[in-house]
């Protein structure tokens, strides 16, 4: 497996310490160190700021951090960010660096939602704080000088299931609708048996170990079970019409790599737009971990660059 590695990415994944997932506390009290320890450039054209908005009943108020340009040109598109962590890790700060591209790149606003983590909140808890995130910003789209109707949402890993499964559930609940959606490598099938997940073990930043981990702490020990919702697990989902121009990508040796084929293929049946992208030699979240290789750097531009496309395509499709 290791010989079949980027080469560029070959090196630091010898570095990268294993996740302990049996050591929650501890390995998040780990990465919030090593987080504080990396400095983050702050672009001077991009303003954040943190604020509490209106969460679901259960939970009354969930903390959003939102970028946006200081000097704004009109009216501009928005993307709902959410963080990976797999369904237990991470907070907003972590994409700090990636949030201020999207905006100096793709000319939109940008708001992170802070959602509860499993186990303390298993499903359907982080999902419900990023729905109720997302009707707080179609509702004051106006106050934060976005269009309403050129909203998009995306995330990566945890967060590309949470973008996959929240694009299901406001299409579902005919909530607000949704110009595009950009799973990156997504985490969305807890049955953590494809070919891909069994494949992809060792210290490989994520692996068929600690997805099972991850799905049985999100899904309160359901995980596998007949009776899981599409919601908590998009693969499951049988109906994908309907859905949002979507683009994703993912590592040819990222246990994701089948369901996310799967769930592309799906999409391409029932009538959505998909742009879709393999990198051969990849690991899980490679782009994250080595942002300076060649591959990471084609990557990350590929993606800002769909994303500033769709916005811009859906803002001509509207004056078309």
């Amino acid at each position: 497996m290791k010989n079949r590695i980027d080469p560029e990415l070959r090196e630091a994944l010898e570095l990268f310490p294993p996740l302990d997932l049996d050591n929650l506390k501890a390995t998040r009290e780990g990465m919030a160190v090593i987080s504080k320890s990396i400095e983050i450039p702050v672009d001077e054209s991009v303003s954040i700021s943190n604020r509490m908005v209106p969460g679901p009943r259960d939970h009354p108020a969930v903390r959003i951090r939102i970028y946006e340009p200081k000097k704004k040109n009109g009216v501009l598109p928005g993307l709902l960010w959410i963080h990976g962590g797999g369904y237990v890790l991470g907070i907003p700060e972590g994409d700090d660096g990636l949030c201020q591209r999207f905006v100096t790149e793709a000319n939109c606003v940008v708001v992170s939602v802070d959602y509860r983590l499993a186990p303390e909140h298993p499903y359907p808890a982080g999902l419900e704080d990023c729905y109720a995130v997302l009707k707080w910003f179609s509702e004051h789209a106006s106050e934060l000088g976005v269009d309403a109707s050129r909203i998009g949402t995306a995330g990566a890993s945890a967060g590309g299931g949470l973008t996959a499964a929240l694009t299901l559930l406001a299409r579902d609940r005919k909530g607000p609708e949704l110009c595009f959606q950009m799973p990156l490598y997504p985490m969305i099938d807890d049955r953590n048996n494809s070919p891909s997940s069994m494949e992809i073990t060792g210290n490989m930043v994520w692996n068929h170990d600690l997805n099972q981990k991850g799905w049985t702490m999100y899904l309160n020990g359901e995980n596998g079970a007949d009776h899981v919702s599409e919601y908590a697990a998009p693969a499951r989902a049988t109906d994908l019409s309907g859905l949002p121009y979507t683009y994703t990508c993912v590592g040819q040796l990222d246990p994701f790599r089948d369901e996310t084929l799967d769930y592309v293929t799906r999409l391409c049946r029932a009538g959505v737009d998909v742009e879709f992208h393999l990198y051969p030699g990849c690991y899980h979240g490679f782009e994250g971990v080595v942002p300076s290789s060649a591959v990471s750097q084609r990557a990350l531009t590929e993606y800002i660059g769909a994303l500033k496309y769709v916005l811009n395509r859906h803002s001509l499709v509207k004056k078309g």
